[in-house]
């Protein structure tokens, strides 16, 4: 039998046969005739064998490859946490070394921080790298689009795609949306509009709708199906239908949090982040061009130029009127302006010998009345009702025009000056430029000395020059070392940021913007920026050391501050943006983190990566700043501008008295919605003092806040927020940053 036959080998071995070729003759017949016959039923058992353990072959390397990916990232994650705990143990050894003397708030101020030599800081407590409750900045992607005085100033390029629905379909959209805490607080014509804009996509069994860790991009909202919600592995719930979700990435880019699996096929609707900006720019430029035209047609306010009209188009509110109900009654006191925006209105007046009062005439969409009432108080001489449902009057009362305009003889004042200043601009125009003021102090000199000095850096390599002390602190962004010139002994902070961040976060217009702005900037109360320089990883920032630390630090150690220690610390911030703002420049990122202790304990803003040129009487749209500091227009994407800082002001206020911020929790959207139910449904603690408290609450007010200035809030400090009369008096005496020249 072929079966039974020994192969011989070529060197005179003897093989077996190999199972393969066993089963090979086993499937070989031999016909009487002498000819072979083959049988493939154990060919066909054998191919499928085969290929069912080539099948579990590949389950199991699929499995080992989603093993690896999650062994890499654990450790990188451990290796991150290494280096971490490295730099806290080094930072450890040199403050045992030497412990840190308190800084000093009322010393005499010395020539300059930059000329403290190295040893120095070896006596400075230097912070951890591993701050384990400062708050983090967020942001979306900048745009350039700006909004000034109604007129729309750049076309938006990402336009608006509406998908055609059933009323059914839209129905389920909305409730899902109007289910949603956060996403209800939008206007009802942005919700509209997102109703419209959303497309439909559909997921299989098992696919994946979004993966943790992954940045988000769209809003969603679940039509039909199930879907399987899971954090690090572990089932938090199940989704059905009617639910909108993601809501956070339609804000400004940020990793997903948790993983949300189809469990069954599951049809979705969605809205990515560009068309969601689109919509509240383009809507919100309408509604506000519309209020604009209204107030031009006011005999009152015609006259005053776009910053002011701009600055009431932010003041005003929407008031609702039914039909029959009366909006003002004939005798009543008033100090309340009324535009109608939509619907119509009758006017009545009593008259002698009439018992009931007369209908003297109908107002309809772009008239107004009550305006007396913003020039003093006012007794209404008629009653004005509703004639239709769901009439709309623009509403603004006379203390917020006063807070954001001034009052009426002021605007007289205001446009006399106006004129007068434009003819001085005319002239001035046609006027030879004077010679700069050349500061002579000894601080300036140094500080053009080291400029000079580096001047001379090779751009591409700062370290040929630069001797690394320590670092002084790192982040998502990269690190901050403290360096020295290899020949002197002058010190500087070199923020060092990987462009690789720069480039996946596409903050490429923040950090130029912030290089800009810096360089322009020469405060006592901001960050010196000396130098810029790069190379193939990093942008390199050199930048003024302070070597008090942030004032956050301070006050976690401390829990809060004394109302005398905060107020210095606001008076240094009201400074800064005295400064800023009357350069066009708004800051966007107050917070004690960003806020820096030089050697006296006077306080520094720095940190200007969401620093931007906006100019007076315009907004800007883009998503940035830290959840707990955002101002309700920034969140709601309807443009903001200084009054965002001044928002922040107040924030900034409520933490330095109390040590934590008004509004705060570890979800960002859960912040956002608080932010929107606003400052009066946050319980003040009794420490907080009554002029604080009112001063906060008028900070933090949404409409009056939205086009205040730090010029504005500077009459409204609690008391006289100066330095303390025993600050060196070179500094609390200095002068004013609006005579000063950039």
């Amino acid at each position: 039998m072929v079966a039974s036959q020994q192969l011989a080998m070529g060197n005179g071995s003897i093989k077996a046969p190999r199972p393969e070729d066993r089963c090979l003759a086993s499937s070989l017949k031999v016909e009487p005739q002498g000819s072979p016959v083959w049988d493939t039923e154990p060919l066909r058992l054998r191919i499928a064998h085969l290929e069912e353990q080539l099948a579990q072959r590949d389950q199991e390397f699929k499995a080992q490859e989603l093993q690896l990916q999650s062994l890499q990232r654990e450790l990188e994650a451990k290796v991150s946490h290494i280096e971490k705990l490295q730099d806290a143990i080094g930072y450890n050894i040199l403050g045992r070394s030497a412990p840190a003397p308190a800084p000093n708030y009322h010393s005499h101020r010395m020539l300059s921080v930059i000329n403290q030599g190295p040893t120095r800081f070896h006596r400075v407590a230097v912070e951890v790298h591993c701050r384990l409750k400062a708050k983090e900045g967020v942001s979306a992607e900048p745009t350039s689009g700006h909004f000034c005085g109604g007129f729309r100033a750049q076309h938006v390029s990402i336009e608006r795609a509406h998908v055609r629905k059933d009323s059914s379909t839209k129905k389920l959209i909305n409730d899902a949306i109007m289910n949603n805490d956060f996403l209800k607080k939008l206007d009802p014509q942005h919700l509209r509009e997102m109703v419209d804009c959303m497309y439909e996509r559909i997921y299989t069994d098992g696919q994946l709708v979004i993966q943790e860790g992954e940045p988000g991009n769209y809003l969603y909202v679940l039509a039909d199906g199930l879907l399987k919600v899971t954090q690090n592995g572990k089932l938090l719930g199940e989704m059905s239908p009617r639910t909108a979700f993601g809501e956070l990435a339609i804000l400004y880019n940020c990793k997903r949090t948790a993983t949300v699996k189809a469990v069954s096929q599951a049809h979705i609707w969605a809205l990515d982040r560009q068309t969601f900006q689109s919509i509240m720019m383009k809507s919100t430029q309408a509604t506000q061009e519309e209020y604009f035209s209204f107030l031009r047609s006011v005999s009152l306010l015609r006259d005053l130029p776009e910053e002011k009209l701009s600055k009431i188009v932010d003041c005003l509110e929407i008031d609702y009127f039914d039909k029959g109900e009366y909006i003002i009654r004939e005798g009543e006191e008033g100090n309340t302006f009324f535009i109608i925006a939509k619907g119509e209105v009758c006017v009545t007046q009593t008259t002698e010998g009439c018992t009931e009062p007369r209908e003297i005439k109908t107002l309809g969409v772009g008239d107004y009345f009550g305006e007396k009432a913003l020039i003093s108080e006012d007794v209404r001489s008629a009653n004005i009702i509703s004639t239709e449902n769901d009439t709309q009057c623009l509403v603004v009362d006379r203390d917020n025009f006063n807070q954001m305009v001034g009052t009426y003889e002021e605007l007289q004042a205001y446009l006399k000056k106006y004129v007068e200043e434009l003819s001085r601009c005319d002239e001035r125009r046609n006027a030879l430029p004077h010679s700069p003021v050349i500061d002579s102090s000894p601080e300036a000199q140094e500080v053009h000395r080291l400029r000079e000095r580096i001047a001379v850096l090779p751009t591409h390599d700062p370290f040929q020059d630069l001797e690394v002390i320590a670092t002084l602190g790192m982040g998502g962004f990269g690190r901050v070392e403290l360096v020295k010139l290899r020949d002197e002994d002058t010190t500087f902070a070199l923020k060092c940021i990987k462009k690789k961040h720069i480039l996946d976060t596409r903050q490429q217009e923040h950090i130029y913007s912030e290089r800009n702005i810096l360089q322009l900037t020469k405060s006592h109360f901001i960050v010196r920026l000396f130098r810029t320089f790069r190379d193939d990883k990093y942008v390199y920032l050199l930048l003024e050391v302070c070597l008090g630390g942030e004032l956050w630090s301070v006050l976690r150690d401390m829990s809060f501050f004394e109302e005398q220690t905060a107020r210095f610390c606001i008076a240094c911030v009201l400074e800064a943006f005295d400064y800023l703002h009357a350069r066009g420049i708004i800051y966007r990122d107050l917070k004690p983190e960003n806020l820096l202790l030089d050697a006296e304990g006077y306080v520094k803003m720095a940190d200007f990566g969401f620093a931007k040129r906006i100019g007076l009487g315009k907004k800007t749209w883009t998503f940035c700043g830290t959840p707990e500091y955002v101002a309700p227009e920034v969140i709601m994407n309807k443009g903001h501008d200084f009054g965002a800082d001044c928002w922040s002001l107040g924030i900034l206020i409520f933490e330095l008295l109390t040590g934590s911020p008004p509004f705060s929790g570890s979800d960002p959207i859960k912040i956002y919605t608080m932010v929107l139910h606003g400052i009066e449904k946050v319980d003040f603690p009794k420490r907080i003092s009554k002029r604080p408290d009112d001063l906060i609450r008028r900070l933090c007010k949404y409409v009056a806040v939205a086009s205040l200035t730090a010029a504005v809030v500077i009459p409204l400090r609690w008391t006289d927020v100066r330095p303390p009369s025993n600050i060196p008096s070179n500094l609390s005496g200095h002068k004013s940053h609006r005579s000063e020249s950039v």
